[in-house]
């Protein structure tokens, strides 16, 4: 799987290429707690199936992040949460966790996609 990025202008690029899916209430609740720290090429993506606010903390993770939320593809927030304290709540049906930096050009209004699975597709 890649998460690829595609903005609303110009040309799209891969922001990740090992991706890990939380998709059970336990991989959602630990997130990334308890990691020294994640691959230059990682996400964590966290599908819900339905729009809802959705909030992140950075208890129990001593690193910094980028964090994008997204309806149905399109990027309605991407915020840098900072180790330890940071948080962050928007709208969305899927948030993408990533190494700080990753989503230094992806703006609201961009789509960010998950593509690729263990059928090929």
């Amino acid at each position: 799987m890649r998460v690829v990025h595609e903005p609303a202008t110009g040309s799209g690029r891969v922001l990740a290429t090992t991706v890990e899916v939380a998709d059970s209430f336990l991989s959602r609740a630990r997130g990334l707690m308890f990691r020294r720290s994640v691959p230059a090429e990682y996400a964590l993506v966290f599908p819900f199936g339905r729009v809802a606010t959705r909030g992140l903390h950075m208890l129990f993770v001593p690193f910094d992040i980028d964090a994008v939320w997204l309806v149905e593809g399109e990027v309605r927030a991407v915020r840098c949460l900072h180790a330890w304290l940071g948080h962050g709540r928007a709208r969305a049906d899927t948030v993408i966790e990533l190494p700080a930096g990753a989503a230094d050009d992806v703006e609201a209004g961009d789509h960010v996609r998950v593509v690729g699975s263990e059928d090929g597709g």
